[in-house]
């Protein structure tokens, strides 16, 4: 088991956060990189002392990579927020990564760098060795299972992400932009990276039923099952749900005279399709209309030699 410590506003809504993720299996709340020995809440509340409120997390490197519980750390916050989280606001509620063992930290820079660069701009994340951590007072422990309706700077929308979460994006990259339109077909090319649409009925998967996942065509990453795969009769790929709700991102859409949810793929941010409200009640009632050339299928038989074994379970 290996350990990490997270700093992220509040630690009550932290702590039940990062508890959700697999391969956590422990969490616990306490105070960070301060000046006083064994610090009470009160004391940590002046913001004298120089702790931060802080998250301990262990977990199993087997299940879940430390990019992983990473960048689902990101989703948790405001990342360039200094100083604040939602309604708390004071130095005790910096954001901060520390760490124990130095071979973490090539890992922790890797991945700012590329939140920074997905953010435009820098983050107000700190990152260094833990100095000291004192486990917080028993009754901030676990302080959201005892109290469900208490307070919480993290969304519910964003714990059942956690709560879902299976894809881990720390193992799939896009790769520069030369290769991939060299690797990539013109249509495809033109769907993912300039947002075109192919004409429906055209896609190779518009009427395909196999058992396998789709996945992003640029980076790899696992995006829909073909469980959650259903014939809508508009001419494109419908799903009734992504694998991992993590691994779509929306955005509003306002071309061709229209206002539609623009899909992105998390990893690769290439353009998908759109999401719409019209799916089959009894999945959800949402369809996620996706063009065939922004996919690469995986039949099921082939999961393990092409590295998707972990998902397997999602067909048994």
């Amino acid at each position: 088991m290996k350990e990490i410590y997270l700093a992220g506003g509040c630690f009550w809504g932290l702590e039940k956060y990062m508890s959700l993720l697999p391969g956590v299996s422990e969490t616990e709340s306490g105070y960070a990189n301060g000046s006083v020995e064994n610090p009470t809440y009160e004391q940590v509340c002046t913001g004298s002392t120089g702790h931060t409120e802080t998250v301990r997390v262990v977990y199993d490197p087997d299940k879940a990579t430390l990019g992983f519980l990473i960048r689902m750390f990101f989703d948790a916050i405001d990342p360039t927020s200094l100083n604040r989280q939602g309604n708390d606001v004071g130095k005790q509620y910096r954001s901060g990564i520390y760490y124990r063992n130095e071979e973490d930290l090539p890992v922790i820079r890797t991945e700012i760098e590329f939140l920074e660069e997905k953010i435009k701009r820098k983050s107000a994340i700190e990152v260094g060795p833990l100095h000291s951590y004192y486990p917080a007072e028993e009754y901030h422990q676990k302080y959201l299972d005892k109290h469900p309706n208490g307070y919480c700077h993290i969304g519910s929308a964003k714990m059942d992400r956690a709560a879902r979460a299976i894809v881990d994006p720390s193992r799939y990259a896009r790769p520069p932009l030369s290769e991939l339109r060299a690797e990539l077909s013109g249509e495809a090319w033109r769907v993912t990276m300039q947002n075109a649409t192919e004409r429906p009925y055209t896609g190779q998967y518009s009427s395909h039923f196999e058992e396998g996942i789709y996945v992003d065509i640029t980076t790899g990453e696992p995006l829909f099952s073909s469980r959650d795969k259903f014939e809508s009769g508009c001419g494109w790929p419908s799903f009734s749900k992504p694998i991992d709700p993590n691994v779509i991102a929306e955005k509003e859409d306002e071309s061709l005279f229209m206002r539609r949810i623009e899909t992105r793929s998390r990893v690769g941010d290439a353009h998908l399709g759109h999401v719409f409200n019209d799916g089959p009640r009894e999945k959800g009632g949402l369809r996620y209309c996706i063009n065939s050339a922004a996919l690469r299928f995986i039949p099921l038989e082939k999961f393990e030699d092409e590295g998707y074994g972990y998902l397997l379970g999602l067909f048994s």
